[in-house]
C-alpha cells in the first residue's frame, strides 16, 4: 500500500503543529507522535450530552428528509445508541470549534454521525455493543479544522491550490484522531483517511479500492447529507429525489455499493419496505441545482514548484510582514495569514500534480 503523505501541516485546535507538510505517515512517525501523548488519559463522556449537541441534533433531525427517515423507531433507536456512544474531551472541542466558525461542517457531521449509526444497525447486522465501539471517536470530518475558514466558506470557483488544500482534511483528520486516541489503528482514524475513498478507486488522498462496510456507509452518508445542504459553492439544496439519483449514478459507475443506495431509498419511502428488498430506480427524473460553482476549478495558478504565484506569494508575505520584512502587529489575522504562508511554502512539491 502506498505511504501517504502529507501536503500541508497539521496543528491541534491549540495551534500546536504534530507534524509539518511533505511528512510521510509511515507507522515509525505514528509511533513517535502517539508516544508524545504517553502517560496522558481522557475521560471518556457521552457524546450527547455535551453543550447543546442532543438540542441541536434532534433540531436537524426534524428538517425534511430526516423528518421521514428518522420518525418514531428510527429516531429512537439512533438517539440511544448515540447517547452510550463516548468522545474525549479534545475530540468533543473540534463540535465547539465547527459550531462557532463553520455551521455546515457542525450539523453536518452530527447528522452524518446519526444516520451511519441507523445504517449500521440495519445492513450490518452487528450487535449495539460493537456500533458503539466501532462508532466512539468517529466524525468523519475532523480534519477541516487544518483547513483554512476562508476556503471551507469559500462562495467563488476554487483554485487548484484550494482543492489541494480541501483535500488535505482527509489526511490531517487522519493523524488528528491517531494522536487523541493514541492509536493510528483505530477505527476512527481510519474513516477520517478513507471516508473520500471510492469501491473503484476514483476516491483521494490515495485512490484506494474501498472495501470496509462500513467506512461506505459514512462515505455514502457524507455524500448523500453534502447534498441535501445548501452549501457556500451552491446555495440551493439537492431535493431528496435528485440526492439519491445521484447516489444512484455513482453505484452504477461501481464507486460505491448498492446496499447503502437501498437503505436511503426504503428510508424515503412512507412503507419503509425491507432494504434488501428495495429495486432501485435509475430513472432520472430530478433536476439538479444549477447555483453551483462545485467542481470547477480555476486554473490561473499553475506553477511546478511553488503554490500561488511569486506575486500571490509576495502579496501574502506583505499582508502579514510588511514591504520591509517587518511583522506586522496585527493580530490574529497576521497569524492566519502567517500560517497560511506556511502552508503555502510546505505544499510546494505537489504542484507537479497540478
Amino acid at each position: 500500500m502506498k505511504t501517504p503523505k502529507l501536503i500541508c501541516p497539521v496543528h491541534t485546535l491549540d495551534f500546536k503543529q504534530l507534524l509539518p507538510g511533505n511528512t510521510e505517515l509511515t507507522p515509525e512517525v505514528l509511533d513517535k507522535l502517539i508516544a508524545t501523548q504517553k502517560g496522558i488519559s481522557y475521560p471518556t463522556l457521552s457524546f450527547l450530552e455535551h453543550g447543546t449537541l442532543f438540542k441541536d441534533l434532534r433540531g436537524f433531525l426534524k428538517m425534511p428528509p430526516y423528518d421521514t427517515i428518522f420518525q418514531g423507531i428510527n429516531r429512537a433507536v439512533a438517539m440511544t445508541l448515540m447517547n452510550k456512544i463516548g468522545f474525549t474531551p479534545p475530540l468533543l472541542e473540534f463540535f465547539d470549534y465547527f459550531k462557532k466558525n463553520d455551521g455546515y461542517t457542525y450539523r453536518h457531521s452530527l447528522v452524518v454521525f446519526a444516520l451511519s449509526v441507523l445504517l449500521a444497525q440495519d445492513l450490518l447486522g452487528e450487535t449495539e455493543d460493537w456500533i458503539i465501539d466501532v462508532m466512539a471517536g468517529t466524525i468523519h470530518d475532523f480534519g477541516k479544522v487544518s483547513v483554512p475558514l476562508k476556503i471551507l466558506k469559500k462562495t467563488e470557483t476554487i483554485t487548484n491550490v484550494d482543492r489541494i488544500i480541501l483535500e488535505h482534511h482527509a489526511l490531517a483528520g487522519f493523524v488528528l484522531l491517531s494522536y487523541y486516541l493514541q492509536d493510528y489503528e483505530k477505527f476512527a482514524a481510519w474513516v477520517a483517511k478513507e471516508h473520500h475513498e471510492r469501491r473503484d478507486g476514483s476516491g483521494y488522498p490515495l485512490g484506494l479500492k474501498l472495501e470496509d462496510n462500513m467506512v461506505e456507509i459514512i462515505a455514502v452518508c457524507d455524500v448523500y447529507d453534502a447534498l441535501l445542504s445548501p452549501r457556500p459553492h451552491r446555495p440551493t439544496p439537492y431535493d431528496n429525489r435528485t440526492a439519491l439519483e445521484e447516489l444512484t449514478g455513482m453505484a452504477q459507475k461501481g464507486k460505491i455499493g448498492w446496499e447503502v443506495v437501498q437503505g436511503l431509498v426504503s428510508y424515503s419511502r412512507k412503507d419503509r419496505p425491507p432494504i434488501q428488498e428495495v429495486n432501485v430506480s435509475t430513472e432520472k427524473r430530478g433536476t439538479p441545482p444549477t447555483d453551483t460553482v462545485y467542481g470547477v476549478v480555476e486554473k490561473k495558478i499553475k506553477c511546478p514548484n511553488c503554490h500561488g504565484t511569486a506575486k500571490e506569494k509576495k502579496i501574502l508575505r506583505e499582508r502579514c510582514f510588511g514591504s520591509k520584512g517587518r511583522i506586522k502587529r496585527s493580530g490574529v489575522s497576521c497569524v492566519i495569514t502567517a500560517v497560511l504562508l506556511m502552508m503555502v511554502n510546505w505544499a510546494g512539491a505537489v504542484c507537479a500534480r497540478i
